[in-house]
């Protein structure tokens, strides 16, 4: 993969150079360019390997070089196709689009059914809500309607959010930080000719989940856990996480991202200002590297495993910030920020390069349950890809003063 190592070089370098202080226009797109080529070019030779479409990649152990594939009803099943509509999207490639449309129509049967935890959004949004982005199929759209409204039978108006997961009895209602990255299908639902309630729903709910799983430090617990007929909080739980009162380090993460864009829907200034909070909580405690431990209060730290999936999900939430925030230096803070992650994800440390068929290398899903530790995960090269989609953009369009 010679054209993938070049590539990687070639970003280093300019990432290094490139400095908001050398010039008015933060860098150019070129070195973003260079590694969407390179992984574009990745993504259609992984695609081709892949026989079966109703089958997506989730994950590759260490010890592994291909993608084990699941189902549709996996809650990973949406990343795939999104990874090839945003491969579609940077490199027009017509063979991508095809690969990309295949993958995503099996998923639309989650739409239709009754739903059994609040992951439709991951599902839904990323496959049918990019390929509706990029094509303004009809079809794709009717999809994502019909899915959140799937996906609002899961709220509770007693306490005012979503249920996350379905029997669970040791958590009555519960709501997880994760939930707050599925509101953009409701929030888009609500402006597509869908319910207005499914706006209300979202907006109730980011509420919720602002006023408990947020912590006084600007730390997130990853579940709440309500009594489903009173709505009282009764408490937060790790699940993921180290411990309950640690920082659980992807879940900080959505909650950056969740919240910066609830606010973009809304207007609501709390919203931002708990986006704002939650990242600059993130950027108190990350490491040098700019990629996070698993959880931030692992004692086993420095020798705990990372987890580059957070840190994609933070440039794109720092990207998102730097649209929105009006302070000119809060806006380069963010943008920089975004830029440093992306820069250490485009390292030779933790892009894959001929080690697998994925983008990524360092991932942890499940840490509690020993499961895809120090992995491959697809969810990491999917916001990966977004993240340097939304990069690209915005250094196309808007000027950040120094």
């Amino acid at each position: 993969m010679k054209v993938y190592n070049t590539s990687l070089l070639i970003v280093l370098i300019l990432f290094t150079l490139t400095s908001c202080r050398d010039q008015k226009k933060i860098a150019t797109t070129s070195e973003v360019d260079q590694v969407l080529q390179a992984n574009t070019e990745k993504i259609s030779k992984v695609v081709n390997h892949i026989k079966v479409r109703d089958s997506f990649p989730r994950t590759i152990l260490k010890e592994d070089t291909e993608w084990d594939l699941v189902g549709v009803r996996d809650w990973c099943s949406g990343f795939w196709p999104g990874v090839l509509w945003y491969g579609y999207e940077f490199s027009g490639d017509e063979s991508l689009k095809q690969a990309a449309q295949e993958f995503t129509e099996p998923i639309k049967t989650i739409a239709y059914t009754p739903a059994t935890d609040h992951d439709i959004g991951f599902q839904v949004y990323c496959s049918f809500g990019n390929g509706y982005r990029l094509t303004g199929n009809e079809a794709y759209k009717k999809v994502m309607l019909a899915a959140a409204d799937t996906l609002a039978t899961l709220y509770n108006p007693k306490v005012g959010s979503i249920q996350s997961w379905l029997g669970k009895p040791e958590y009555p209602h519960n709501t997880i930080i994760d939930n707050m990255m599925n509101l953009e299908l409701l929030f888009w639902a609500a402006k597509n000719g869908g319910s207005k309630s499914l706006y209300d729903i979202a907006e109730s709910h980011a509420e919720v989940t602002m006023k408990n799983l947020v912590r006084p430090d600007y730390s997130t617990y990853h579940l709440g856990s309500f009594d489903d007929e009173t709505g009282e909080f009764l408490r937060g739980v790790a699940h993921q996480g180290y411990a309950d009162d640690s920082m659980w380090a992807r879940g900080q993460t959505w909650g950056i991202y969740g919240f910066a864009f609830s606010y973009r829907e809304t207007g609501r200034e709390d919203f931002l200002d708990t986006s704002i909070k939650l990242a600059d909580k993130y950027l108190e405690r990350l490491p040098e590297d700019g990629v996070p431990f698993w959880d931030f209060d692992d004692p086993k730290i420095p020798n705990a495993p990372k987890d580059a999936s957070a840190a994609a999900v933070a440039a794109c939430g720092m990207l998102e910030l730097s649209t929105l925030v009006k302070d000119e230096k809060l806006k380069e803070k963010y943008f920089n920020q975004a830029k440093r992650f992306i820069k250490a994800l485009s390292s030779e440390h933790y892009l894959s390069g001929d080690t697998n068929q994925s983008l990524l290398l360092h991932s942890t899903g499940h840490h509690p349950r020993n499961s895809e530790i120090d992995a491959s995960i697809i969810y990491a090269d999917y916001y990966y890809m977004e993240a340097l989609l939304r990069l690209k953009k915005i250094e196309n369009t808007t000027v950040i003063n120094p």
